[in-house]
């Protein structure tokens, strides 16, 4: 009787640990994570300069390319991740959760300034 069970066992904890992962072609949530904190903090010092609209969009994008340069991500695989992140609101709500406390923790240990 126990033998039985034990394939129906193993295909259910396969499943269980494949759910987690993310597809193929999509970043995995600790890549997102770090991407998104390096964007919010991008866009922030766009914010704070004193430029035009214009030329803080086109200063925010050229920091948006060397942030998917430096991750070695393109940013078609970019946006296809945030899709597939923004169609369950649980794994999104969770990233932008580490999201902030990674930015409240550079804020509370700012490096200093040369």
């Amino acid at each position: 009787m126990n033998n039985r069970f034990f394939p129906l066992l193993l295909l259910v904890l396969s499943i269980s640990c494949t759910s987690n992962s993310s597809p193929k072609g999509v970043l995995d949530e600790d890549l997102m994570v770090s991407i998104l904190v390096e964007i919010q903090l991008a866009e922030g010092k766009v914010s704070s300069l004193p430029v035009t609209y214009d030329s803080s969009q086109v200063l925010y994008s050229l920091l948006e390319k060397d942030i998917f340069l430096k991750h070695g991500v393109s940013d078609s695989v970019f946006i296809t991740s945030m899709e597939y992140y923004l169609e369950d609101a649980e794994k999104m709500d969770r990233m932008y959760a580490r999201v902030i406390d990674s930015l409240v923790v550079l804020e509370s240990n700012p490096k200093p300034t040369k």
